[in-house]
């Protein structure tokens, strides 16, 4: 069998340990546009805080990761065009495949705007090179005024690396809250208290209306703005030419089936370039997110493989920190709600039809594990103590037969 992986994130990393689960012996070949091996993407803010290194970042998988599981790494090369069982790349080169699995994650999406061509400092926010170009143009100074146009979380944390390297950081965005798309107003609130705190600023509901020259914006508002640095966080757009130019069906996104093979044969996908059926709400939507990446790309692998594997436990969620306060939320928020909440802290719980569909943690978010395994394994509210559950999670609310399949078959007691 011969296997071809375009992309070189998470999901790929997930393919590989995939196959390799069932076929121990024939040649996967990648193909990554970035000239790096793979590594944790969510790690750049924290390579410009300083927090990590470039080496640790490289060391999401070990230095012999593709060596040891027999993988031709083609870095810094780009596939143009998928025809029949072949993969075309930019230097001529042409890889027959048996198998192929489409892991082209996402791209910035970056609105029009009128004069973006006169700013020359600027950058969007999502890979190594990214970071590297922000951390350049920073330099060591501190004397910098950055603009970043999107507060979600791509642009919280740029936010975040950059304290105390910026002269001043303001972020602007259209919504009228921060981290539209994954926070409820009142847990968003807390989070912008926060940041506000480190001395980032917020111009809400308001937009660029049109770059005047290459350090000055005109706002929607009619305010001015002036600038040294552009940060364009507005969010990713799915990569799905190759994959619809292929035959694929596009919807936004690649459409899969449970075993994460595309509409066309021996055309698998994975990651964020993919459709993924949301079990929280009963529906079909892009989750751009590193589990389900790696899920997906695990169950790809296998089953290209020959095995038979399903995927079906997608859920949104998202894990992150902003300067120490830190939060998880999965789900949907439609529902039933149990609130506890403080100044500084905040835990929502939604549930419906007896099941645990989705929550946010602020503050405290040890063991959110248990919460996001009762919406992944649709375990009915009734069967557990959920009410010890909801004021503290813990593995006690539990049967004795679940705690031992929690804990891989560890007795605990």
């Amino acid at each position: 069998m011969n296997y071809v992986i375009i992309g070189n994130g998470t999901a790929a990393a997930g393919v590989i340990e995939g196959i390799r689960v069932v076929d121990k012996e024939s040649p996967i070949t990648l193909v990554s546009a970035e000239n790096y091996p793979v590594y944790g993407r969510p790690l750049i803010s924290y390579l410009l805080l300083g927090k990590t290194t470039e080496a640790k970042m490289l060391a999401y998988r070990p230095a012999d990761f593709y060596e040891k599981n027999g993988v031709t790494a083609l870095l810094g090369r780009t596939a143009e065009k998928i025809e029949g069982k072949t993969v075309l790349l930019d230097n001529g080169e042409q890889l027959p495949f048996d198998k192929l699995c489409v892991c082209t994650g996402s791209r910035p999406f970056v609105p029009p705007m009128e004069g973006l061509e006169l700013v020359q400092d600027k950058t969007s926010f999502m890979t190594l090179d990214d970071a590297k170009h922000l951390d350049a143009m920073l330099g060591e100074d501190k004397s910098k005024r950055v603009l970043i146009i999107g507060a979600g979380l791509i642009g919280l944390k740029c936010a975040e690396g950059i304290i105390g390297r910026a002269k001043s950081i303001m972020v602007i965005d259209m919504a009228p809250r921060i981290l539209p798309n994954v926070m409820l107003e009142k847990p968003g609130g807390i989070i912008q208290r926060h940041i506000e705190k480190q001395g980032v600023s917020f111009r809400l509901g308001d937009s660029v209306a049109k770059f005047t020259s290459a350090n000055s914006a005109t706002l929607q508002s009619g305010g001015q703005v002036e600038f040294d640095i552009l940060v364009i966080a507005v969010g990713v757009r799915p990569n799905t030419g190759l994959a619809e130019g292929a035959g694929c069906t596009v919807n936004r996104g690649i459409l899969l089936d449970n075993h994460m093979q595309t509409t066309v044969p021996d055309i698998y996908a994975a990651g964020d370039c993919t459709v993924s059926h949301d079990i929280s709400c009963d529906t079909n939507r892009i989750l751009a997110i590193l589990p389900n990446a790696y899920m997906q790309g695990e169950t790809a692998g296998m089953n290209m493989a020959g095995g038979d594997r399903t995927f079906d436990k997608a859920i949104p969620m998202n894990a992150s920190g902003f300067m120490g306060l830190h939060m998880i939320t999965a789900g949907s928020y439609d529902g039933e709600q149990y609130l506890e909440e403080t100044e500084n802290s905040y835990k929502l719980l939604v549930t419906r039809d007896d099941h645990l569909v989705g929550f946010i943690l602020l503050g405290d978010v040890e063991r959110a594990g248990i919460y996001t395994s009762l919406i992944r394994e649709r375990t009915p509210l009734s069967s557990i103590d959920f009410e010890l559950i909801r004021e503290k999670p813990q593995l006690m609310a539990f049967s004795q037969t679940e705690r031992a399949k929690k804990l891989g078959g560890v007795r605990t007691w």
